[in-house]
């Protein structure tokens, strides 16, 4: 006999990079690191692992945890590593372990993210994976009481506002052109991540979005590169036994602080 489903909740979260300066790392792997110039950064960090802390507090444990890419920084070629906490990936792996875990997730799934930070020979994300004991994949769809997830770490992006939509919309309608040659399961919530802001878009039959990164912003790459808004945090699902959906953003920005290029 079957037992009855009960309500469970998914936790998607994405872009860790760990191992940057500005990626997500646990207050351990700052001790050890004193650079100059890196006093704000170093603040900053210290703010946002205690919003971590505090959501993983209030929303865990889960039911499945999501870890949608790019959950290491990698070697920093085009900055030659000057943005790094370390250079090594296996420790980078560590540290990614380290921020996952806490979830004490009942499964943990993963993608795969983007070839410069995460290997283009290899697969340290699978490393990771292993670590964890989570399931990886290129592109992964997870059913969850009937509440079919779409999840694949790339999107394109756009140079406009208003223009972050239509990556998403078009993510959503291949999805839908797929199911109908039976080729996928046709999805309620198409996931999408690496553009480190989060935008949303669908209608009464299901939702596309990409995920807040778990990177601050304060990136050579984005002060010197990018006018766009970045966004930090997690998205929770709550999924009940009858397959309805809610979901819910947990973004947040640490205080203004007088020095905006904190890494130049």
């Amino acid at each position: 006999m079957t037992p009855p489903r009960r309500a469970k909740r998914v936790v998607a979260i994405g872009d860790l990079h760990s191992g940057h300066a500005a990626g997500l790392t646990p207050p351990s792997w700052w001790a050890s690191r004193k650079r100059e110039g890196w006093q704000t950064i170093r603040k900053l960090q210290a703010a946002y692992w205690r919003e971590y802390s505090r959501l993983v507090a209030l929303y865990s444990p889960c039911d499945l945890l999501i870890v949608n890419g790019d959950g290491i920084d990698g070697k920093g070629e085009r900055s030659g590593g000057t943005e790094l906490l370390t250079s090594d990936r296996r420790e980078q792996v560590d540290m990614a372990a380290a921020c996952i875990t806490p979830w004490r997730a009942a499964k943990v799934c993963a993608t795969y993210g983007t070839g410069y930070h995460v290997g283009r020979e290899e697969d340290w994300e699978r490393i990771l994976a292993d670590k964890v004991g989570a399931d990886i994949r290129s592109h992964l769809w997870v059913d969850i009481n009937g509440c079919t997830f779409d999840v694949k770490h790339k999107v394109g992006s756009s140079s406009i506002p208003h223009g972050r939509y239509t990556a998403l919309a078009r993510s959503r309608l291949w999805n839908m052109l797929w199911a109908a040659r039976k080729l996928q399961p046709a999805a309620r919530v198409v996931l999408r991540s690496h553009v480190h802001y989060h935008a949303h878009c669908g209608d009464a039959h299901g939702v596309a979005m990409t995920l807040p990164a778990l990177q601050a912003a304060h990136t050579k790459y984005g002060a010197r590169e990018c006018e766009g808004t970045v966004d930090w945090g997690i998205v929770v699902f709550d999924i009940a036994a009858d397959g309805g959906m809610t979901w819910k953003a947990e973004t947040y920005d640490a205080a203004a602080l007088a020095e905006s290029a904190l890494i130049v």
